[in-house]
């Protein structure tokens, strides 16, 4: 066996040198194992395949073809052994002309001669020779080289009757050494010979008509004289009786020679016959060499034997040779018939179709085996894509839980296009929108998102072989060279009526992909008539913006994989439509989710407040929109291509008001927390941030968080909400391009500080009623009378109750929030100061020691809540001091002064909460 695998060798050539067409004998070694063996033998560079006879291993019989080189290898080329070498080379000699008469080693075709240079519509008659010597003088050969005159005159000939001729070559060649006057008698010979041929056949018969008049004579006499020799010596005409002999000779030597003839004969058939069957065994066998190769799959061998029998047997008039040539087209139509119905078959590589195609093209089957390969695989690709939709809807229908056939191990698998899918990082919420997925997360894979994975998968893998099925389609590339030179006009106008075709086929494919995710994922978005081809979900709950995240992060991957493929955009627009109403739905589906998240957040206050008497709330109420936004980027984000989702107005009315309502639904949140009652408030985890000194110490562990400081704290977020939160917010908003944003913080500003001043005004409500109720009783205790009193020796205990109240409102606000102490007890003070004015104006006289003791406890208690004076509280103030009569003395003045000093004096440790923060600094 390793002797078979060697290359072949050629040691021998026989003849070593001849013309074009010239039979040679090929010998060597290793020259192949059979004929099918032998794929290849060139000689001097010419491919001598055709004309090839495997005798053996040893011997291969051929014709040398027209060849460039003059000089060359034999390179003979098998199967098992390779490209072999050569130790010879044969010399290819320049052929001469060869006249009809002339004899000849070799074939020589039959031509018809014409005067290629002064009559080329006339033909001579083959029989009739070219003179010799045409311009009638003698012929002197001259001694220059041949090889000289080739390359001074290249590319022409000495030959007179060659289109190439060249006259100086011939002169050089002939006449070297010929006179002037002598060519000057040569031209003079040429205008004669031109002279007579224009004449034509009437002047010759002009010139011989006295001869043909002597030989009509002639015959006449010669047939007179045999008539009468005929008639008066022989019975009947001499030629009558000539003829008689010559039949009785004829009939004697058949009874003879009949035995021996016909034996000879049927020799000579049989002989004939064997030489015919020898000749033309490549017919003969040729069938069952077809159905032999067509088993083993060899469909090349098959086309390369049935061109080179067409060629050869295709226009025979020969019955026998016609005869064997009908069973080889039988066997070709059969073996059309099967490359036609693998061509069709599906699944089927792009290469295979390519091969079949080919294999088709060469066989020159009718219609257009392209196109039908074409229409099938568009056609299967559909059928995949609704099989693979009818599955998941099956499963659904069937299975309760869920499943993803992107793990079932018998499933297509696309390389690398979205492989990186499941690679995709998980959305990271914060504490209060923590998605929750682990390592496995796939297994949860929502049947329907599942589902668009399967089928972009299943798009990705079948529409790019498709796609390069039709581009070489086009270009021409799936039909061999002879096939695309023969049918290239043909096939010109096939793709020039069919590109419309196949841009609806494409059309049609993106069609069906959008539709069916859309069937799935945006039902509301096709027609009542369409939901039965392409939806059928069956579904109550809608997936959640995470999920639409990724559904859109697999359809750009598809539209990026088939645009890379240089399909039209125009093709692909549907497509791009499917990704901005997918976006815009995930967006809207996520701020819906986003809203549902911050409806809970009211169960997650754990009213822990920190040293700006805030509690986590408002830090958790942004970090979920933030999160929310942030999972959001990539979908908000425009690919090339890519429109805003906020491009329609609706959309961004829509965003808007999802915005909108969010705010709201936290700040509904935040009402339902001041208000909700004592018992539903788990105070067992309360603490309260305590770092400053002016504080009253550190909170029991059991202190009891009641309906004033819940109201505190949520008045204390609302302003940092009001200050930050949603100005941060806002900033988010536009970073993220959203539109409509100053509504939304107006809106949002709007009822937060609606919320804020009603919760304030139901504290103030809360804290100063009950202080202003204790005025007027305190004030009349013990039958007071304003008329009838005492001199004053100090405040009476109501201010001091009173004053004291309101430092237990200042203790409890300080200690949620220093920032809203100006605020609550600004409030405070003006309803306690309206309340002493009014009743300062009811009095209706006063004694000297009453207005003395009135006045004393009206400048007391302005002088002591002085920091939280507002123009409404001076304006009361002022109001009760102009009801009182004026101090008459001096000892009356001196007096009030001592009484003040008194009382802010025994008072000072209260009454420090009511000093500026830097005077209790200096104080301290």
């Amino acid at each position: 066996m390793s002797r078979l695998r060697q290359p072949p060798l050629v040691t021998g050539i026989s003849p070593n040198e001849g013309i074009p067409w010239t039979k040679v004998t090929i010998r060597g070694e290793n020259l192949g194992t059979g004929p099918t063996d032998l794929i290849g033998l060139t000689i001097c560079g010419h491919n001598c395949l055709l004309t090839a006879e495997w005798m053996s291993a040893s011997k291969i019989v051929c014709r040398v073809g027209q060849a460039k080189n003059d000089k060359g290898d034999i390179i003979v080329t098998t199967k098992s052994g390779g490209k072999g070498t050569s130790t010879v080379s044969f010399k290819l000699l320049k052929p001469e002309k060869i006249g009809i008469l002339d004899q000849s080693a070799v074939w020589v075709d039959e031509m018809n001669y014409y005067d290629m240079r002064t009559d080329r519509n006339k033909g001579i008659p083959p029989l009739s020779l070219r003179p010799a010597n045409p311009l009638g003088i003698e012929i002197e050969k001259s001694k220059f080289p041949q090889k000289d005159l080739e390359m001074l005159f290249h590319g022409l000939s000495a030959d007179f009757t060659s289109e190439n001729f060249s006259a100086a070559w011939y002169l050089i060649e002939n006449h070297s050494t010929t006179s002037f006057e002598q060519l000057k008698m040569a031209v003079t010979n040429l205008k004669r010979q031109a002279n007579k041929k224009s004449e034509g056949s009437l002047a010759y018969v002009k010139g011989g008509l006295s001869t043909f008049f002597e030989a009509q004579d002639a015959l006449s006499a010669i047939h007179q004289k045999l008539e009468a020799d005929g008639t008066e010596k022989v019975e009947g005409s001499m030629t009558q009786k000539l003829e008689n002999v010559l039949n009785r000779a004829s009939n004697t030597a058949d009874t003879l020679f009949q035995e021996v003839l016909g034996r000879k004969d049927k020799a000579d058939s049989t002989r004939n016959a064997l030489n015919v069957l020898q000749r033309f065994k490549f017919l003969f066998n040729l069938p069952l060499n077809i159905e032999r190769n067509i088993q083993k799959g060899d469909y090349d061998v098959v086309i390369n034997d049935y061109e080179k029998a067409k060629s050869l047997f295709g226009k025979t008039e020969v019955q026998v040779f016609k005869k064997y040539y009908a069973e080889v087209e039988t066997r070709i139509e059969a073996l059309r018939e099967l490359l036609l119905d693998k061509l069709l078959e599906t699944p089927s590589t792009l290469h295979d179709q390519k091969r079949y195609i080919r294999y088709l093209s060469d066989l020159h089957a009718p219609g257009d085996p392209a196109w039908q390969c074409i229409r099938a695989q568009h056609e299967w690709i559909l059928q995949l894509m609704h099989a693979c939709k009818d599955g998941f809807v099956k499963d659904l229908k069937g299975t309760p839980g869920l499943h993803s056939p992107m793990l079932d191990p018998d499933a297509d698998v696309r390389p690398s296009v979205l492989g990186h899918l499941g690679q995709t990082a998980s959305l990271k919420r914060g504490s209060s929108f923590q998605s929750g997925r682990d390592d496995t997360w796939r297994y949860k894979t929502p049947h329907r998102v599942a589902f668009v994975e399967k089928l972009t998968k299943l798009v990705i893998s079948q529409l790019p072989n498709f796609w390069k099925l039709w581009i070489s389609y086009v270009n021409g590339s799936l039909f061999s060279e002879t096939a695309e030179k023969s049918g290239q006009i043909e096939r010109s106008k096939n793709v020039r009526q069919r590109q419309n075709d196949f841009k609806k086929m494409i059309q049609e494919v993106t069609y069906s992909l959008v539709k069916l995710i859309r069937g799935a994922l945006l039902p509301l978005s096709i027609w009542d008539s369409e939901a039965r081809q392409y939806g059928g979900w069956e579904v109550k709950s809608e997936l959640s913006g995470q999920w639409f995240t990724h559904v859109v992060q697999t359809i750009r991957l598809t539209y990026e994989s088939l645009t890379a493929l240089e399909i039209p955009n125009d093709m692909l627009q549907a497509i791009q439509d499917l990704i901005l109403d997918l976006r815009v739905r995930c967006v809207m589906v996520t701020l819906q989710h986003t809203a549902e998240e911050i409806k809970k957040l009211a169960e997650k206050e754990d009213w822990i407040v920190d040293n700006e008497g805030l509690t986590s709330l408002p830090c958790q109420f942004e970090q979920c929109i933030v999160h929310s936004l942030q999972s959001l980027k990539g979908v908000l984000e425009c690919k090339p291509g890519e429109a805003s989702v906020f491009q329609q107005p609706k959309t961004q009315e829509e965003v808007c008001q999802l915005s909108i309502n969010i705010m709201q639904v936290f700040i509904y949140c935040l009402e339902q927390l001041s208000t909700k009652p004592d018992a539903d408030t788990d105070t067992t985890h309360l603490s309260i941030d305590v770092s400053s000194p002016d504080l009253f110490g550190s909170i029991h562990e059991d202190f009891s968080l009641g309906s004033e400081q819940r109201i505190l704290i949520v008045l204390s977020n609302c302003c940092y909400l009001e200050r930050h939160t949603f100005l941060n917010i806002a900033e988010h908003f536009e970073k993220h391009n959203f539109q409509g944003i100053e509504k939304i913080t107006q809106v949002s500003m709007a009822s937060l500080k609606e919320l804020d001043q009603r919760l304030f005004e139901n504290y103030i409500e809360l804290k100063a009623d009950p202080i202003v109720g204790s005025l007027e009783p305190g004030i009349y205790a013990g039958y007071f009378d304003w008329k009838d009193c005492l001199p004053p020796t100090g405040v009476r205990n109501y201010l001091k109750e009173a004053l004291v109240n309101i430092i237990a409102v200042h203790a409890e606000v300080f200690t949620i929030s220093k920032e809203l102490v100006p605020r609550v007890l600004s409030k405070v003070v003006e309803a306690v100061s309206e309340e002493l004015s009014r009743l300062m104006q009811c009095v209706s006289a006063f004694s000297r020691n009453g207005a003395l003791q009135a006045r004393l406890e009206i400048c007391a208690l302005r002088d002591t809540v002085a920091l939280y004076l507002t123009p409404e509280s001076k304006s009361s103030f002022k109001q009760a001091v102009e009801a009182l009569p004026q101090l008459s003395s001096g000892a009356d003045k001196k007096l009030l002064e001592e009484l003040l000093n008194k009382f802010k004096s025994s008072m000072h440790l209260q009454l420090t909460c009511f000093q500026a923060a830097s005077s209790t600094m200096m104080k301290t």
